[in-house]
């Protein structure tokens, strides 16, 4: 399917590896020029290289914080100074949190409000002036299904989710007389190191009996219990999603969520 986006601009944040460098690698084999935005220098600069032996589209690449100040501005600056425009954004940035509300403490809801819905609005606030111009635009907003199926076990993740599946279709009606699509994926249960690193052990500590099991192990049975499609999803599979939501055979989805978790609910 031709996406009918060759020559446009794109950020993708939290594009180092998982999801987010996979929604890259979907767009520049679709000929877009895009900045690919990550806090580790080293493994961004990896992935940048990965992805021109993709395509011979324009890469670029910015090591940053996507909670530190001013990085809303810092990012599409870049994007815009590296490829002269900015017409796609995809917010991927962000991690889980495993925990209630009794064992989760200020700083841990101070933390994540900024980093998975905070940055979020600032990215969006900076990047939409320049989609403005052209009267066109798409923004893709990574979310969870905890956001529409909320879990205790993840209740900062799921609050904030909720937040930004709000915040995704309140920016989409005040935007789309613009031009300007904004969407956002619930995501379920996805191997990504998002998952290794800060579901995994949650799920470890939940179920004695997993403690011995290894990454894929746990990942494969609780894709199976939890998933009615019976795995975990790839990240692949998300990016072929948002793929289309930021392309322009979109002309008509804005202001949703779309479920991405295999029919699930839940994912622990």
């Amino acid at each position: 399917m031709d996406l009918g986006i060759m020559g446009r601009a794109a950020v993708v944040t939290g594009a180092s590896t998982g999801i987010g460098l996979a929604v890259a690698r979907e767009l520049v084999e679709n000929g877009v020029s895009v900045l690919i935005v990550a806090r580790d220098e080293r493994r961004l600069e990896v992935a940048a290289a990965g992805l021109r032996r993709h395509s011979q589209a324009k890469i670029a690449s910015l090591a940053l914080d996507v909670a530190s100040p001013g990085a809303g501005d810092r990012i599409v600056n870049a994007a815009v100074s590296s490829f002269g425009a900015l017409d796609i954004l995809v917010n991927n940035a962000g991690r889980a949190h495993a925990g209630g509300l009794m064992t989760s403490s200020d700083s841990d809801w101070d933390e994540m409000t900024v980093l998975k819905l905070s940055s979020m609005r600032r990215i969006c606030k900076a990047a939409i002036p320049h989609m403005r111009t052209k009267q066109w635009g798409r923004i893709v907003n990574m979310s969870s299904i905890g956001g529409i199926y909320p879990n205790p076990k993840l209740l900062i993740s799921h609050v904030l989710s909720a937040a930004i599946n709000n915040l995704t279709k309140s920016l989409a009606l005040e935007v789309a007389a613009d031009g300007i699509l904004v969407n956002a994926i619930g995501i379920g249960a996805v191997a990504t190191d998002n998952w290794a690193n800060n579901m995994l052990p949650a799920v470890r500590r939940s179920r004695a009996e997993m403690a011995g099991l290894s990454d894929n192990e746990v990942l494969a049975r609780v894709g199976a219990e939890m998933t009615p499609v019976g795995r975990a999803g790839t990240p692949e599979e998300i990016a072929a999603i948002a793929a289309f939501l930021v392309s322009a055979r979109n002309g008509f989805v804005t202001g949703d969520t779309i479920e991405a978790s295999g029919g699930a609910d839940r994912f622990m």
